[in-house]
């Protein structure tokens, strides 16, 4: 009897099955769709378990695993476009924003350069 250890959780697998289904075994730890007490039931039936139902699990967790990675892929995929999209809205902001800061600046210029010239005037 072997023993393999998984997120904390020690299983005890049968020398057999540990030889001979390793990417079941590998596949079982990894799913999700599992507790750590279904994990070890099905290392404890796999023993008795036919090819035929041994070949379905197999097909059933390997699907599993395949459809979460297309999704995690195509939500990863969604998030970057939707960072870009949120980085593309806040640098039109700040350029508004900036150009606001200018033309406030700009008009505060305008209006000391008119004072300074009044203030010259009236000196003369």
């Amino acid at each position: 009897m072997a023993e393999q250890k998984n997120n904390g959780k020690t299983f005890q697998i049968a020398d057999e099955v540990q030889a001979q289904y390793g990417e079941l075994i590998k596949l079982i730890l990894a799913t999700e769709s599992m507790d750590d007490d279904e994990r070890q039931y099905w290392f404890d039936i796999m023993p008795s378990m036919t090819d035929n139902q041994i070949d379905r699990l197999f097909n059933i967790l390997e699907t599993e695993r395949k459809k979460l990675e297309e999704l995690e892929v195509k939500y990863q995929n969604e998030i970057k476009q939707l960072n870009e999209k949120h980085l593309i809205e806040w640098q039109e902001f700040q350029m508004k924003d900036s150009k606001k800061k200018i033309a406030k600046q700009e008009a505060k210029d305008k209006k000391e350069d008119a004072d300074d010239v009044l203030s010259m005037l009236n000196d003369l």
